[in-house]
């Protein structure tokens, strides 16, 4: 005997729950739209390479900084 949709749904939102998991949704931008590409190349073209350098040396330092504290 199938199960309906919404059993099966109910039926994985209880196994979530059940191991302390909940499931959330995001909208997000459509990278195959050519409009969402053209504000994304606009967005890159007007980086400042120097303060995206210093950015990525930080994100680096800071995950050093996690591995040598899960140690």
């Amino acid at each position: 005997m199938s199960t309906s949709p919404a059993e099966r749904m109910r039926a994985l939102r209880n196994r979530r729950h059940a191991c302390s998991e909940r499931e959330i949704r995001m909208a997000v931008p459509d990278a195959r739209s050519e409009h969402v590409r053209e504000r994304v190349a606009q967005s890159v073209a007007g980086l400042d390479t120097a303060h995206e350098a210093h950015a990525l040396a930080w994100i680096e330092a800071v995950a050093d900084f996690g591995e040598h504290r899960a140690r």
